[in-house]
């Protein structure tokens, strides 16, 4: 072979990876602020989806005349940035280019860009620069997907696929590479971009321009609108609506509560991942108010609690029933969010009791609620709300006071978390997996399996399964309680299984493997099961 092309793959070899020391970086950041704007936005429309399976005329319509009337004049990009630093976000991610191909970007490879509309101004070069200057990271998001480019070559428009992607259509590729040298080249360093679909021949390019670049999707898990049941190996990024769409949805939605989006955010850095959340402007450029009052409430539960979202690890569990956990990465401090529902919410200065079985105390262990000094309730006199804690043999002993007073009202609905110094684990958990479950229509019998991998310090336990049922809901709508479906002594590691007769027929269930350490509960990832 040619030295220059020995040269050049080797050259190639070197980046073809994320950088251990950008990964570690991406880490601790921790939470991140997603947007999915184009101008399909403005007739309310999934994003690009809406092409899939339409007419002629439509695609005419999208194409063509869309274009002619998106005009976002009350685009102020600064005001997004401040509101996503005051929120917490430490890095953005915008949609330069979703699937329908509409750039939102000044590029030389097509017309079907924001420079052909009447605003005419480069809306992701004032986004990332507006970012930048208020510290969060700036972001991309790129589809390999181009559904102008389908049309434009006489394809007919579809999406996972093979012969839609850019590996099957080298007119493509050549297009997408030349967009990704575009974004890449224009707006001085970005620190992570979003691959949405096949990133073959794009994610090695992108390291080649930007050796210093995470690359999430493409390259690392990144679950979207759901949390993995379990702690993921290796790092990964949740994605996730406030509503049901992604992109503007002027009607028909459905919001989820500042409670839920705080609680996302803490299930997901308790399981090690970084939450990205998502909001979707308005045509005309303005944040809707429904998504700007919800990063409000964001706001302010970070301003008091963001110690225990940054630069942070798992913990040797995820939780203890409501109490969830992240770890300093590099010391022996642990964050405990005491996340009640709404409904049981800790009032306002009354004591709290809290038993940790997984934490032990040492000597030199403080214990405190974060941004509270401990020293007094507003309007009680002589009440001294100082965290105490005891240690015991059956666990770490907390008692605390919520005293600082955030809501008018005095309810504050969203978690109190605890701050643990010097302190270690009480216990060895064991390990448990869901592998799956299977229905025999003939018994109408549920057969689940699981896998309890360590026993950890325990020398038998009881290992089961729980499930509830999931009919007609979507990916995170969850109504129905956890069942017991059974349990089983166990004093090795390895599979087992369990057959019930606990679900009917015709239902979808979850199911999720159980194990009951002396001291702890612990659960495996869900998996489906359709009684049919």
């Amino acid at each position: 072979m040619h030295k220059l092309a020995l040269l050049l793959l080797a050259s190639a070899a070197s980046f073809a990876a994320n950088k251990d020391d950008r990964i570690e970086w991406f880490r601790d950041q921790g939470f991140g602020m997603f947007i999915h704007w184009s101008h399909d936005s403005q007739v309310g429309s999934v994003i690009s989806h809406s092409m899939v399976g339409s007419s002629e005329g439509y695609l005419r319509k999208f194409i063509n005349d869309l274009p002619k009337t998106f005009d976002p004049y009350k685009f102020r990009p600064r005001d997004w940035a401040v509101l996503a630093r005051l929120a917490g976000m430490r890095y953005v991610v915008f949609t330069a280019k979703h699937h329908s191909g509409f750039c939102m970007f000044h590029t030389a490879t097509t017309g079907f860009s924001i420079k052909n509309t009447p605003f005419q101004r480069d809306i992701t070069g004032e986004l990332l620069k507006a970012f930048k200057e208020q510290g969060v990271a700036p972001g991309l998001y790129f589809s390999p997907d181009d559904f102008w480019w389908l049309y434009k070559n006489g394809k007919t428009i579809q999406r996972g696929i093979p012969e839609v992607q850019p590996k099957a259509n080298p007119g493509l590729m050549k297009h997408d590479q030349a967009q990704v040298r575009e974004l890449l080249t224009q707006y001085g360093p970005v620190d992570v971009i979003f691959f949405d679909g096949e990133a073959e021949g794009l994610k090695d390019l992108a390291w080649q321009i930007q050796p210093n670049i995470v690359v999430t999707r493409g390259e690392i898990e990144t679950p979207e609108q759901y949390i993995p049941g379990v702690p993921l190996k290796g790092p990964w990024e949740g994605n996730m609506t406030m509503g049901t769409q992604w992109q503007y949805k002027p009607t028909n939605d459905l919001y989820k509560g500042g409670w839920q989006l705080i609680s996302n955010l803490i299930e997901t850095r308790a399981k090690g991942g970084n939450f990205l959340l998502n909001v979707g402007p308005k045509p005309d450029g303005e944040l809707p108010i429904e998504q700007e009052e919800r990063l409000r409430e964001v706001a302010l539960w970070m301003m008091v609690n963001s110690e225990m979202i940054y630069g942070v690890r798992p913990w040797i569990i995820t939780n203890e029933q409501d109490y969830w956990f992240t770890k300093a990465k590099n010391e022996e401090t642990l964050y405990v969010a005491v996340k009640l529902e709404p409904k049981n919410r800790w009032p306002h200065g009354e004591w709290k009791d809290i038993v940790l079985h997984s934490v032990r105390a040492s000597a030199n262990t403080k214990v405190s609620v974060l941004s509270q000094n401990d020293k007094v309730v507003e309007y009680r006199a002589g009440v001294v709300p100082a965290t105490t804690f005891e240690q015991k043999p059956g666990g770490l002993h907390i008692r605390a006071n919520r005293a600082q007073r955030l809501y008018n009202d005095r309810k504050w609905p969203n978690p109190v978390v605890l701050k643990l110094t010097n302190v270690k684990p009480a216990l060895q958990p064991p390990v448990i997996e869901t592998i799956s479950g299977s229905w025999d229509a003939s018994t109408a019998t549920a057969t689940l399996q699981g896998n309890l991998r360590s026993l950890g310090d325990s020398s038998s336990l009881q290992a089961g399964f729980e499930y509830r049922k999931i009919t007609g809901q979507d990916v995170n709508e969850r109504t129905e309680p956890w069942l017991p479906a059974g349990m089983l002594a166990r004093n090795t590691t390895g599979n087992y299984s369990l057959r019930t007769k606990a679900l009917q027929r015709g239902e979808v269930y979850e199911i999720r493997a159980v194990v009951k350490h002396p001291l702890i509960t612990l659960y495996g990832g869900e998996k489906r099961v359709t009684a049919r």
